[in-house]
């Protein structure tokens, strides 16, 4: 099931190292050593169906980063963490990280139907912060204090109030997202409705 927000939030300690906040990360969510070798990763757990996708070079450039933004932005990792933390990674932008752009937009597409305010306020909280994503992984970030990494993102401050911008953007996401992954589906739905209207 994974973390929740809330719970996210009471977890990752600001005077504690991302390399002692992502162990803890990776404790609580029951994720061994990340499994960033690993040839395939499962996603999500649906009933006894396992959500799995190949773990390409493109996303292992992006999942250490990915982990951070979890344990910097404090989000959690049950559906509607994962949710949040792809509206906030979109917001903020993945730079040519390009799997981290797919799979974001693809957390995204049901973060806004299942939580649609939560991926709102994390995708303008992105909007008005910076990413990892600037940035190959290295591992000297993990020595660098949560607190002090959260400052140089603009994490360590309330979000200020959407601006139209934000609004329009969050819209075009919203509405896109979900039509590039759920709109192939709906043809044949479509289809076959109107052979019987």
């Amino acid at each position: 099931m994974g973390t929740t927000t809330a719970e996210a939030c009471h977890l990752y300690e600001a005077r504690a190292s991302l390399r002692q906040n992502r162990a803890l990360y990776f404790e609580k969510n029951g994720f061994g050593d990340g499994g960033y070798e690993d040839s395939w990763v499962t996603l999500k757990k649906v009933g006894p169906l396992n959500l799995g996708i190949p773990n390409t070079e493109s996303r292992k450039r992006a999942i250490r980063l990915h982990d951070l933004h979890h344990v910097l932005a404090q989000y959690g990792t049950d559906w509607t963490g994962e949710g949040e933390i792809g509206s906030f990674e979109i917001g903020a932008g993945c730079g040519t990280h390009w799997a981290a752009w797919f799979l974001n937009a693809s957390a995204m597409s049901f973060g806004v139907f299942i939580a649609p305010g939560a991926c709102y306020r994390a995708f303008v909280r992105g909007r008005h912060a910076r990413s990892l994503y600037d940035r190959e992984w290295n591992e000297a970030l993990l020595d660098e204090t949560t607190g002090d990494m959260r400052k140089k993102l603009g994490l360590d401050a309330a979000t200020p109030p959407a601006t139209l911008g934000d609004k329009i953007a969050f819209a075009a996401w919203a509405i896109g997202a979900p039509t590039f992954f759920y709109g192939p589906f709906l043809i044949p739905v479509a289809l076959a409705l109107r052979t019987f209207v």
